[in-house]
């Protein structure tokens, strides 16, 4: 029984490798002089910033601050196109609205590894965004209430958390997360590669992503270290079984708590499936799981259970488990989700501030229509002149009142208008019930990695009227399309790479 279930556990970790989940040695070396250069550069900034403020010398010459990975790259369980989260810890006397977003911001536009600088002020974690040497990097700040930062800087320590601000705490709470399950899994590695499996699962099965409703990156890692903590000498296929037996028959609401004596819990915990973080404070995981998408995530849990629970039988294939979700056979009407803007950089902005309103819109869909699935995966409508992305979200109703969408519309463009000051140039949104006749029919795989709010994998919609391009595909990942070549009607050997 022991070799069968080391059997099992090497070919769940060869379908990780071929997925292209395990990043190569040079991926992991250029990660790491990234996270080394953006150490320099916030040395830097935290030394000028002193000096107008005029401290003395010797305070200057003693000032610090720091970064700290968080996030997938934080737990070691980033891929290749993986972004780096992370967190910007600063003294006490850099502020956020003038040194952090401001002259950091001017100091890191000013450096030729960096492009594509953005300030994202008007999220629950303000964060400044960036490219670093072809790297998206997500960089939030704390401010915290000492002099100097020290590079290894304990932030699971009460000295260093007094007097903060709702900010700082805010984005202090994802790299204090991270180090609680780094430090409560009896083995990281095995708390790794199940953090890999089960996020694949979930982003296939369409359950991935906290804005659309579903479970975001701290959920599934805490999930994770929950049956890690409760299976310590188990195998890796066995911990992927007793993932979803544990969760397909969890009495939720009752909230999934790592340390439950430390930090009981008092009064109802809040929303359909509460996660508590495992770094005190009796603080819950940000979750927009609505009805809808609860049916949804224990349908999952349950499909999961009903396939990994014959793991050991003769014939099991993995493969099963991670199939795509099928939209197409599983919903005769959708809901088509239209966002356009005049440029990408315009695009991307515009995206991420209606994604942030995503559960508005859902919890009206869910009262006009029903259930609904907000199907995660962004479609390109690649032969439109202006740049767009589209969503097509699946309704459980078999007739639909099309005309029923206009109020829907209505509703969450108010919703979108005056939910904040959003500060980009705001763009189109457009929604409308289609058949899952009218889908795009003629798909292929794209991989382009527009932004962060962009998920990895989306379905360009192709013309064949119009676009005849031939996709070029990677070497590497087969399959995933890296752009596209212009096939010249004249001469089809010409062509011209489009990325």
């Amino acid at each position: 029984m022991a070799e069968l279930e080391q059997e099992c556990s090497v070919s769940l970790r060869q379908l990780m490798v071929n997925e292209g989940l395990i990043p190569s040695p040079e991926d992991d070396k250029k990660r790491r002089s990234v996270i080394h250069m953006l150490q320099r550069i916030v040395v830097r900034w935290i030394k000028i910033v002193a000096w107008k403020r005029r401290l003395p010398q010797h305070h200057i010459n003693a000032t610090n601050a720091t970064i700290i990975p968080y996030g997938s790259y934080g737990l070691g369980v980033h891929g290749s196109e993986s972004d780096i989260d992370a967190l910007c810890i600063g003294p006490f006397f850099a502020t956020i609205t003038e040194d952090f977003f401001i002259d950091l911001h001017d100091l890191l536009k000013s450096r030729a590894e960096v492009s594509e600088v953005h300030c994202v002020k008007d999220a629950k974690v303000p964060l400044i965004r960036f490219k670093f040497d072809g790297i998206l990097v997500d960089l939030p700040y704390a401010q915290l209430r000492v002099l100097s930062i020290p590079n290894n800087v304990d932030v699971l320590n009460p000295f260093f958390l007094r007097d903060i601000d709702d900010t700082s705490w805010r984005s202090l709470s994802g790299v204090r997360a991270n180090q609680c399950i780094l430090q409560i899994v009896p083995s990281v590695e095995l708390f790794q590669s199940l953090l890999r499996c089960v996020k694949l699962w979930a982003k296939r099965r369409g359950v991935y992503g906290n804005l659309n409703g579903f479970l975001g990156g701290v959920h599934m890692a805490i999930l994770a270290a929950f049956v890690c903590g409760y299976n310590p000498n188990a195998t890796l296929s066995s911990l992927v079984a007793s993932f979803f037996s544990t969760f397909a028959y969890w009495q939720w609401p009752t909230p999934v708590v790592l340390l439950r004596d430390a930090y009981a819990a008092t009064g109802s915990p809040p929303g359909l499936m509460p996660i508590q973080l495992p770094c005190g404070g009796r603080q819950y995981c940000n979750s927009n799981v609505t009805r809808s998408t609860y049916c949804k995530i224990m349908s999952e849990f349950h499909r999961g259970h009903h396939l990994t629970k014959g793991y050991l039988k003769h014939g099991f294939n993995w493969n099963s488990l991670f199939e795509p979700y099928p939209y197409a056979t599983t919903y005769a009407w959708f809901v088509k989700i239209h966002l356009s803007a005049s440029n990408e950089e315009d695009l991307s902005d515009w995206v991420g501030w209606v994604k942030s309103r995503f559960r508005s819109l859902l919890i009206k869909i869910e009262e006009v229509f029903g259930l609904c699935d907000p199907n995660p995966t962004e479609h390109l409508e690649a032969c439109e002149k202006q740049p767009n992305i589209v969503y097509y979200w699946g309704l459980h109703l078999r007739t639909v009142n099309v005309s029923d969408i206009e109020s829907v519309e209505t509703d969450f463009l108010k919703n979108v208008n005056n939910s904040g000051s959003f500060q980009g140039s705001v763009g189109g949104i457009q929604l409308s019930v289609v058949q899952t006749s009218q889908l795009p029919k003629n798909v292929e795989c794209d991989t382009s990695n527009r932004n962060k709010r962009v998920t990895r994998t989306c379905w360009r919609v192709r013309d064949d009227n119009h676009c005849k391009d031939k996709p070029v595909y990677s070497r590497h990942l087969p399959g995933y399309v890296v752009g596209y070549e212009k096939i010249n009607d004249r001469d089809a050997e010409s062509t011209d790479v489009k990325c």
